[in-house]
């Protein structure tokens, strides 16, 4: 069994998709970013940069628990202990870990701060606004030119680099993104969010968010203000 802490954001669905994928029994513990549960000592025992998603499989290895953080390393983890959506030719496997640490490395950073900055940033900074909606419309290019020639983000076969991407996909709009104009990657991510299992790992914990779209000014001090940058 595996213990998910998490709460519906792009980098949560991403292994909300996985664990349904792969169909492996687990439980869910919602960490309500907005009310400063991932501060809790608790949750900082798994997860020490405070970010969700974190997990504990009761069964790790040798049958001991292992607690884990990090949604790239969680992906790579529960691929391995599945043998599942991480390829075994080696050429393959290379690709899908190269496209895993592009999501890490900057589609998900570049999209989050464009997320920032045209949407919650109580101040508007034509600068940064500006600097993030291009480069999130020019990672679009890149994931779209590479979905040109690829039936999947990695190679020929789905796997966790399409898991830990497409999320970050679903709402173009709050990056300043038309998706119109990249039709590979409107493809792409819908013939995913067609998947049985992604559809329902893109509701995991869904409503808990309907019923509190957007960030009041209490929860947005505990996302961006002091709270997030308090020595611990």
């Amino acid at each position: 069994m595996i213990d998910l802490y998490t709460w519906p954001t792009p980098n949560g669905h991403k292994i909300h998709i996985m664990l349904e994928e792969t169909a492996l029994p687990y439980r869910v513990h919602p960490v309500d970013i907005g009310a400063g549960d991932q501060f809790k000592p608790d949750f900082l025992a798994i997860s020490p940069n405070n970010k969700i998603p974190a997990m504990i499989d009761q069964d790790g290895p040798g049958g001991k628990p292992l607690a884990l953080a990090e949604s790239g390393a969680m992906l790579f983890y529960l691929a391995s202990k599945t043998g599942k959506f991480l390829p075994s030719d080696l050429r393959k496997r290379w690709q899908v870990m190269q496209w895993v640490m592009t999501q890490m490395g900057h589609v998900g950073p570049m999209l989050g701060q464009a997320h920032h900055f045209l949407g919650y940033a109580p101040e508007k900074i034509e600068y940064a606004m500006n600097r993030y909606r291009n480069e999130a419309n020019r990672l679009y290019g890149v994931l779209d030119a590479q979905l040109k020639k690829s039936a999947w983000l990695a190679c020929d076969e789905y796997g966790i680099a399409d898991m830990a991407t497409m999320p970050w996909t679903r709402a173009p709009e709050r990056q300043g993104v038309d998706i119109e104009q990249y039709p590979n990657v409107k493809r792409w991510r819908d013939r995913m969010l067609e998947r049985p299992a992604v559809k329902r790992g893109v509701e995991v914990l869904a409503e808990r968010r309907r019923q509190t779209p957007g960030f009041s000014k209490e929860q947005a001090e505990v996302l961006f203000g002091a709270k997030q940058y308090a020595k611990r």
